[in-house]
């Protein structure tokens, strides 16, 4: 299931930051109280961050101010989805399963899989769909509960207290 997003207003939502925004914030606020003159260790317990990496940030913001620490862009192979794509995978996502033609209204890799090849043409690994799920998306596992819908509690109740006990007996 995706996270809630923080709502603003009535029509405007925000999601959460990804961990490396919230990294790239941490370092920022650091850098404006590099340049207020507090202490490391002092700005250390302040920004929730370990005295070495604030020592690390100093060094690297002395050479190359603010701009050093910012955030860079993720090396390595392209996505094969774009932006749009992922949005595009998002909405049908978020219509259910079942409105794709699966029985059960649950989402697996594999049927998620199937899903983004039907929409984008684009055939992903179980890896990747996962990565799509949980980095692109900010979804997270959800299994579901291992219940039968038609459990009756009090005839489980009544079956432990009198059945039980005399089929254990032998009777």
């Amino acid at each position: 299931m995706p996270p809630e997003p923080e709502s603003i207003g009535p029509e405007v939502c925000v999601p959460p930051l990804t961990r490396p925004q919230l990294a790239e914030a941490r370092r920022m606020r650091a850098v404006e109280l590099f340049e207020r003159g507090h202490p490391d260790a002092e700005l250390a317990r302040m920004v929730g961050s370990h005295p070495e990496s604030v020592r690390r940030w100093k060094r690297l913001w002395e050479q190359g101010r603010a701009r050093a620490l910012r955030r860079r862009p993720a090396g390595g192979r392209p996505p094969k989805l774009d932006d749009s794509q992922v949005e595009v995978v998002r909405a049908a996502l978020e219509q259910g399963a079942q409105t794709h033609g699966f029985e059960a209204d649950l989402w697996t890799l594999e049927r998620v899989g199937v899903v983004v090849e039907r929409l984008t043409g684009v055939e992903l690994a179980r890896a990747s769909v996962w990565r799509l799920l949980t980095g692109r998306l900010g979804w997270s596992l959800q299994r579901p509960r291992r219940q039968a819908v038609e459990r009756d509690e009090a005839e489980i109740a009544r079956w432990v207290a009198q059945e039980w006990p005399r089929i254990k007996k032998g009777r």
